[in-house]
């Protein structure tokens, strides 16, 4: 790539299950997220296995979005100006996490039977981004079983590369960044940035931003690496106080304290950090629901979106400080 990729994003619609997508609802909550100075948006696609050991990627009526739907996304969103990274994930129905997926590595032929699913699965979805221009395709996300299957990930983007001519960026946990050397093979390194950068002594935005310093470095070394643009996809927390020490932790309990203002400094240390650095390519913050309550509700929220938080504003002035 000649020119810089920079994608000022955001993950738009997780978890909505079919229905969803193709309703007046969704067409307003994407248009209010691009209100703030997008220019990229994550379209994800739910689908599942049923365990942690399964060997077939499936789709589920009610729960994953229909093809139908996933287009009608992302025609909403080539209406709004914005250009699309289509992100097909899959979940485990026993409530594992998919980093989990993996086989005795005494028995491959495991690994070459979820490898065929898999493959077929994300080729299904390669195909409808090449149909639509999506510019950008995700071919796996926090898939760390999945990804130390070196051979068969390159076989995987070789696959994908028949059908689909855009980009293609493979998402890896915070921690995994220097595991995987088949990374080479892709035209993005995504990470999912849910870095501690707090401790309970101390949960200022200065804090914040030297460890965010800091991991900007070693960010730069994952690009010089593998020779490619780091971005993350996916990077948020929840608006509760001392989420900033564990990002990632997404379950509710009734000890949590709202706090919009940890929120809106972990938005500010990241963005300040990492906007310019010329390896960087760009935030697909976590994640904005494609059914939105009013803004007179938003407030009462505790998930990962930005919406109505003070949070909002700190994206909106990043992401909007070009035009000034």
């Amino acid at each position: 790539m000649t020119e810089r990729l920079f994608c000022k994003g955001y993950t738009w619609g997780f978890f909505s299950g079919s229905g969803v997508y193709a309703t007046p609802e969704a067409e307003r909550s994407m248009e209010r997220l691009a209100e703030n100075g997008l220019d990229w948006i994550c379209i994800p696609v739910n689908c599942f296995q049923e365990t942690y050991h399964s060997l077939n990627v499936f789709s589920m009526f009610g729960r994953t979005q229909t093809d139908e739907e996933v287009r009608f996304a992302i025609h909403k969103a080539k209406s709004l100006g914005l250009k699309v990274c289509l992100k097909p994930m899959v979940d485990c129905l026993d409530g594992v996490w998919r980093a989990r997926i993996n086989f005795p590595p005494e028995d491959q032929k495991l690994w070459e039977r979820w490898f065929g699913s898999y493959t077929r699965f994300m080729c299904h979805y390669a195909r409808i981004a090449e149909e639509e221009s999506c510019e950008m395709l995700c071919t796996g996300c926090e898939m760390a079983g999945m990804d130390s299957q070196t051979e068969r990930c390159k076989a995987l983007i070789r696959a994908v590369r028949e059908v689909f001519s855009g980009l293609i960026m493979h998402n890896v946990n915070h921690g995994d960044e220097m595991r995987f050397p088949w990374l080479t093979d892709v035209d993005v390194v995504g990470v999912s940035a849910y870095y501690p950068c707090t401790t309970p002594e101390d949960s200022s935005l200065g804090q914040m931003k030297c460890v965010w310093a800091e991991k900007a470095v070693m960010l730069e070394q994952v690009h010089k690496h593998y020779g490619r643009p780091v971005m993350f996809a996916e990077i948020g927390m929840r608006n509760i106080r001392g989420c900033s020490m564990h990002p990632w932790e997404f379950r509710v309990t009734p000890n949590d304290t709202p706090d919009e203002t940890e929120q809106a400094d972990f938005y500010e240390a990241a963005l300040s950090t990492c906007f310019d650095k010329p390896w960087f390519a760009g935030y697909f913050w976590w994640d904005w629901k494609a059914i939105i309550p009013s803004e007179e509700k938003a407030s009462e929220n505790r998930d990962f979106t930005c919406y109505g938080k003070k949070s909002e504003q700190v994206l909106r002035k990043w992401y909007k400080k070009d035009e000034r």
